[in-house]
């Protein structure tokens, strides 16, 4: 479930980036850092459900709450 859920996440990251890209409007750029950070959060949980209880889960999970920051202050202020 996580891995279908890790694949839809990319996709709309891509697509609303894409978005972004071609059209200079970066006003939908805090939606695709909440979700980059929602993407990241899964990895995190797919590495830690390995049981490989190592570095790279946990790593991903503190990027994910720094990313998720950035998306609130991007809401915050625009």
């Amino acid at each position: 479930m996580l891995k279908g859920l890790r694949v839809f996440l990319s996709v709309i990251v891509v697509i609303l980036s894409g978005y972004s890209l071609l059209t200079q409007s970066f006003k939908v750029m805090p939606y695709s850092m909440l979700l980059l950070s929602a993407l990241i959060l899964v990895t995190g949980l797919i590495e830690l459900q390995k049981n490989k209880k190592e570095f790279w889960g946990y790593l991903c999970i503190v990027v994910s709450l720094f990313a998720l920051s950035g998306s609130i202050q991007g809401f915050l202020l625009n």
